[in-house]
């Protein structure tokens, strides 16, 4: 279960790669490969600035990797989020799941995804023409993740 919370940028191939390595168990990889946006609210964004928490940020992903676990019969899984300062098409975040089939591999993928988006600790910064704006939780990520039944009043 490789968590990695890292400036550098990742090589999605050698990720992968890593992940599957001598485990023939394996019958399916699912990705998601999140990229920064130029985009956002309908304004340009010239740059995209992610600060955690170290060693919080990293625990907290692991127990969202561990509830999956719980949840579908996978294999393993990677999640790698960058922080910094980065610009639009850098790759951002990398989940990868391995399991036996498909459709466990992409439920567990997107449940992992949909828990960054919305509970993960980084904060956002945006720079945009207008100037820097802290970048809010949006709506339609805390329903996403409210359709995997996940009770956040759990965790506090």
């Amino acid at each position: 279960m490789p968590i990695k919370v890292q400036q550098d940028d990742f090589d999605l191939s050698a990720e992968v790669a890593a992940l599957r390595a001598g485990d023939l168990r394996v019958g399916a990889v699912a990705c998601f490969v999140g990229t920064v946006r130029d985009l956002s609210g309908g304004e340009d964004v010239a740059e995209l600035e992610l600060e955690h928490y170290p060693g919080m940020t990293e625990k907290s992903l692991a127990a969202i990797v561990e509830q999956a676990h719980e949840r579908w019969d996978i294999y393993d899984a990677l999640v790698i989020h960058r922080y910094g300062k980065l610009k639009p098409a850098d790759q951002i975040v990398l989940v990868a799941v391995t399991s036996a089939h498909r459709g466990e591999a992409f439920a567990a993928c997107e449940f992992i995804m949909d828990y960054l988006k919305s509970e993960a600790p980084f904060w956002k910064k945006e720079q945009t023409p207008a100037g820097a704006r802290w970048v809010e939780a949006r709506h339609s990520d805390e329903a996403a993740l409210a359709r995997w039944g996940v009770d956040k009043t759990q965790d506090e």
